[in-house]
């Protein structure tokens, strides 16, 4: 991650920085995130559609957000005007809930120099930097992307995970008790998943938790870093928000994968178990 001031510093370099806005919400109304992209956004960011951008078309067999299609990924990369050397930093208005997508999916494509603007655009405006409006349209980029730099773990891994392992249910925990089901057709949870919530790693101002506290919650869950440490994988509704989980993970060096299906794909076969309530 990187903070506003160390971001305002950076870009008064001569470092190729390319700035994303991927400003999006779960069940906003389409085009809303580019409305508000277009009345402010950090000068020379180019805005991401997380829908059409960092995800293929939903399919019930794949889920409502499916990895996009890794060629489909670079030719957006150039199109943001990603080089081969960008330094890349990604950022949202919803404690990077979004930004952390294209973070994975940028990582998983082989990009090294990826950065979450930590506190996003309220820690931007709050720091009194400037902000410009309307479109930003830069040069074509000339990066070559690759694809399966992160772990990843599909389906069938799901139905018979490890014992010993953990699995992370990334959504709120309404939804993992299953009281609540907004947008997928069936409630509850995948049978051994314990449940942590993305926003648990988001302080009041939606910059992450510090590093301890994050060490010592995730502790409770037996999540730890270390090669004997138990292997981890996180899923939430769509693939979506369980990139957030992965990106705290990995700031204190736990690397987990990511199940890119989660729920909305498990749980469209109704054979397929569901657990309900508090416990895995």
């Amino acid at each position: 991650m990187i903070s506003a001031d160390e971001l305002s510093t950076l870009l008064k370099t001569d470092a190729d920085v390319v700035l994303l806005d991927v400003r999006w919400k779960l069940g906003q109304n389409v085009g809303s995130g580019h409305s508000d992209y277009l009345a402010g956004h950090l000068p020379t960011a180019v805005f991401v559609d997380l829908e059409a951008d960092l995800a293929a078309p939903a399919h019930p067999a794949a889920g409502r957000h499916p990895l996009p299609l890794p060629g489909d990924l670079a030719a957006s990369a150039r199109r943001w005007g990603i080089n081969t050397h960008s330094i890349v930093v990604l950022y949202d208005a919803t404690g990077a809930l979004a930004a952390a997508r294209g973070w994975w999916l940028l990582r998983h494509a082989g990009l090294s120099q990826v950065r979450v603007l930590n506190g996003g655009l309220g820690a931007w405006s709050s720091a009194g930097l400037p902000l410009e409006t309307g479109e930003v349209t830069p040069g074509a980029g000339n990066v070559a992307l690759g694809w399966g730099n992160m772990p990843v773990i599909e389906l069938e891994d799901v139905l018979s995970y490890p014992e010993h392992s953990i699995l992370v249910d990334s959504r709120a925990a309404e939804r993992y008790r299953g009281e609540q089901e907004p947008v997928d057709p069936r409630a509850g949870h995948i049978p051994g998943a314990v449940n942590r919530a993305t926003t648990e790693n988001l302080d009041a101002n939606q910059h992450f938790v510090d590093a301890d506290i994050l060490r010592r919650q995730l502790a409770e869950l037996g999540i730890r870093a270390g090669a004997a440490a138990p292997k981890v994988a996180a899923y939430c509704g769509s693939g979506v928000t369980a990139a957030h989980q992965i990106l705290a993970l990995e700031s204190i060096g736990v690397q987990a994968a990511l199940y890119p299906g989660s729920w909305s794909q498990y749980c469209a076969d109704a054979a397929r178990p569901a657990a309900t309530g508090p416990l895995p």
